[in-house]
């Protein structure tokens, strides 16, 4: 009898990317969506970049992506 698997969480796919090492990214970054006249230039510069998603997140995330 097969072991089976788990099936990819889809909606996490759609927001997540895998990096080269096996980190994961979120594709959208908080706090970027809308309210930006009143951030500062500083604030909204490090914004642009994605966020490298932390230790416990992650093993979650992979769990939820079958990694």
């Amino acid at each position: 009898m097969s072991k089976g698997f788990n099936k990819t969480r889809k909606s996490i796919a759609k927001r997540i990317k895998v990096t080269g090492t096996g980190k994961l990214k979120a594709k959208k970054v908080q706090g970027r969506g809308h309210l930006m006249a009143h951030k500062s230039s500083k604030k909204k510069r490090q914004l642009k970049h994605q966020p490298i998603l932390g230790k416990a997140t992650t093993k979650t995330m992979k769990r939820m992506l079958s990694i």
